[in-house]
């Protein structure tokens, strides 16, 4: 497909996302983003739409917030002429436009409560009826929905119908915000100075080591919309020469004093969460669906782990000392890894027993491990993933000797 969306990351946060929109794209299932502003909400509906069996059909993205309350039903659903003053004629409205691909509803806690309660119609039944007619309608319409409120607050306090909530999130994809993937952000920074250079016809020199280190440090409250707007002014306004940390700090916005310390419970390690018993309710069926889904997500991003730890390859880099024209040194091992997972699976295959993907896994953090002496840290960076992750694997396989 041309212009494919490409989602930039490789840290165990972004590529369990990655994993769970792939699960969830060959169905019709609704699909709730959550996130921060600027995590990429709509990158990743765009994806979801492109590994869907309706990616030849429309997908139509709209902002429910950047349409006034007054329209946004007309243009949500259409209407007909002399419905109101300035409708001169019929007009579709955008999930019709959409039908038999995707609509994209962003920003979906901006909704009236009037207009929800036609969004849960079409969503129930795919039934809607224009401004100004009595007439039914029908569309068949995959619905991706994004939002970076808690509508789980919004439904307590009356704002988000309750129903129109739990039929939106029959999977709900939480994107983490750029500082819980530091581990990207030189990824997606190169990624924005190619792009740019090529926008703008101009050739970026890059960063010196401090600068770099100024940079991974960074908060960035704006997400991955924030690095990348850094990313353009720096190279229209500041290209001439290696970027310093002094030049870097006329980009970067002070971090918010009274927001500091605030730590949300989304980003708690789950033995610290709060969740309720399951003798407190019955468990609707999307609920368990989505258990299901993350399960799945989970085995999907060990599978990408042992794959990158294969077929994994270096390029150049922007972030080097200035001067320095080396590629940047690889993580220790990793080449030596590579190899020994292929010698241990050509010579299993050879005596004709091919090794499983937990004997794989259990030799490439066995043997990981020995390479750096026992630190786990380093194991989790070069293995890409978390280290609680390797703390239950180290577990599971009974490693700590």
């Amino acid at each position: 497909m041309a212009n494919e969306t490409v989602i930039i990351g490789q840290s165990s946060e972004i590529t369990r996302a990655i994993a769970l929109a792939e699960q969830v794209a060959p169905t019709d299932v609704s699909v709730l983003l959550t996130g921060e502003s600027g995590t990429g909400k709509e990158v990743f509906a765009k994806f979801i739409h492109e590994k869907s069996r309706r990616a030849a059909k429309p997908y139509v993205p709209i902002n429910c917030g950047a349409i006034p309350e007054s329209i946004l039903e007309s243009e949500l659903f259409g209407h007909e002429k002399g419905s109101f003053t300035g409708a001169t004629g019929q007009r579709k409205g955008y999930f019709e436009s959409a039908d038999g691909g995707t609509i994209f509803l962003d920003e979906i806690g901006e909704t009236p409560l009037d207009v929800q309660v036609k969004l849960l119609r079409v969503l129930e039944t795919g039934e809607f009826q224009r401004v100004g007619s009595s007439q039914t309608e029908r569309v068949d319409v995959r619905v991706i929905a994004a939002t970076n409120r808690r509508l789980e607050d919004e439904v307590r306090d009356r704002r988000f119908r309750e129903d129109l909530y739990y039929r939106l999130r029959t999977v709900e994809l939480r994107l983490p915000p750029l500082r819980e993937r530091r581990s990207d952000i030189l990824l997606l920074a190169e990624k924005f100075i190619r792009d740019f250079e090529k926008k703008h016809g101009l050739k970026f020199v890059g960063f010196t080591t401090d600068a770099t280190e100024a940079l991974l440090r960074y908060h960035f409250a704006g997400n991955v919309r924030e690095l990348r707007n850094i990313i353009e002014s720096l190279i229209v306004l500041e290209r001439n020469e290696k970027i310093t940390p002094e030049t870097l700090s006329k980009y970067l916005q002070p971090i918010p004093t009274d927001k500091a310390s605030v730590v949300s419970p989304s980003t708690l390690p789950a033995l610290y969460r709060t969740e309720p018993s399951l003798a407190d309710a019955a468990i609707p069926p999307e609920m368990m669906y989505r258990a299901l889904l993350g399960l799945q997500a989970d085995v999907a991003e060990l599978k990408r782990m042992l794959v990158g730890l294969i077929e994994k390859v270096s390029s150049p880099s922007l972030f080097l000392p200035a001067g320095d024209k080396a590629l940047p040194p690889k993580p220790v091992g990793s080449d030596n890894l590579r190899d020994i997972l292929q010698a241990f699976y050509e010579k299993a295959a050879g005596a004709g027993q091919i090794p499983s993907l937990h004997e794989l896994e259990r030799y490439a953090i066995t043997e990981t491990l020995k390479r750096h002496g026992g630190n786990k840290r380093k194991t989790a960076e070069v293995l890409g993933i978390t280290e609680r992750t390797l703390y239950r694997k180290i577990n599971e396989y009974k490693l700590d000797d």
